[in-house]
């Protein structure tokens, strides 16, 4: 979308100047490094589009959208240290360059930070953004403990998986949208639309990410091919395999070689029907998602750039 591309371009920017002090050194520093290592920033773009389908300008939005890239830098830097992750967007992480103290102390910083953010409109529209921003930040940390649980889980079903995803990835997709309502003064009805159109759309993206770990291209996916399954991660798609094909599954767990491991799964997943079943699931979202666009109360040439976003995103070919 070339209009992704304009707001890409603004929001580089925008972040690019975000003017830091200079001391600590120890505690802005990271936080300079980590906001220009790259990123799609497609959620902070999502606020300036809902707030254009309103005929808000993105300057008008902008705080708003860099409140949440602001908070989504913030866990991404928390997720890091939890998961001991030595690399980010290609990227030494931050807890690796520096220390880990140091990494939770400045993810501590990019949070009040995105709260400043918000602050800055000092009107009637405040109490929602709050809320709406408290409520989706309380949620996420809930998606990323429920993650964290699972790993030492054998028993996790698919309505708590679709549920961790919910809370981990998509309720802030579904907040970035629903604060381009909030700005534009619409009504609760209409900012409900938004929200559920964002959460449903970030379900349906996310399941997608699950099928191209395995069946993406390698040369367009941007990470290690088969890396969930090596990982024996708990994906939709491992657990439709596991309630289709205990025995199969517990077959690839036990093989070493990641190469065959691969390889197997992928056979085993299409061969029990895992594979389509998880396409239904992302299917039954993404149409959710289109269901909330169209009880959005306003002219369809004015919904046509989230349409054209929700195509854009679940675009990426298997």
């Amino acid at each position: 979308m070339e209009q992704l591309q304009h707001y890409s371009t603004f929001l580089k920017e925008s972040i690019s100047s975000y003017n830091f002090p200079e001391n600590p050194t120890n505690l802005y520093d990271p936080l300079r490094y980590f906001l220009t290592i790259g990123g799609k920033r497609i959620r902070p773009m999502l606020t300036l589009i809902s707030g254009n389908v309103f005929n808000l300008s993105k300057e008008e939005c902008i705080h708003a959208a860099l409140s949440i890239e602001l908070f989504h830098n913030f866990s991404l830097i928390h997720d890091d240290i939890m998961d001991l992750a030595p690399v980010r967007r290609g990227k030494t992480t931050v807890h690796e360059k520096w220390n880990s103290n140091i990494a939770i102390l400045s993810g501590d910083v990019l949070l009040i930070e995105a709260y400043q953010q918000l602050v800055k409109y000092s009107d009637e529209r405040l109490p929602r953004l709050l809320k709406r921003f408290n409520e989706t930040a309380i949620e996420v940390c809930e998606g990323q403990q429920m993650d964290m649980d699972f790993e030492s889980r054998q028993d996790v079903s698919i309505a708590e998986y679709i549920e961790m995803i919910r809370l981990k990835t998509s309720v802030l997709i579904g907040c970035a949208l629903e604060f381009g309502g909030i700005l534009a003064k619409q009504s609760e009805k209409a900012c409900s639309s938004l929200y559920n159109f964002g959460v449903e759309l970030g379900i349906a993206f996310q399941i997608q990410d699950d099928l191209l770990d395995l069946y993406g291209n390698p040369e367009t996916f941007g990470k290690q091919i088969g890396g969930d399954v090596i990982a024996n991660k708990k994906t939709l798609l491992w657990l439709n395999a596991q309630q289709l094909s205990l025995e199969n599954v517990n077959e690839i767990k036990a093989i070493k070689n990641s190469e065959e491991k691969v390889l197997q799964a992928k056979n085993i997943f299409e061969k029990c029907g895992a594979k389509a079943k998880t396409e239904v699931e992302m299917n039954l979202h993404y149409e959710k998602a289109m269901q909330s666009l169209d009880l959005l109360e306003i002219n369809s040439d004015k919904k046509k750039p989230l349409y054209e976003l929700a195509n854009f995103l679940l675009n990426r070919s298997l």
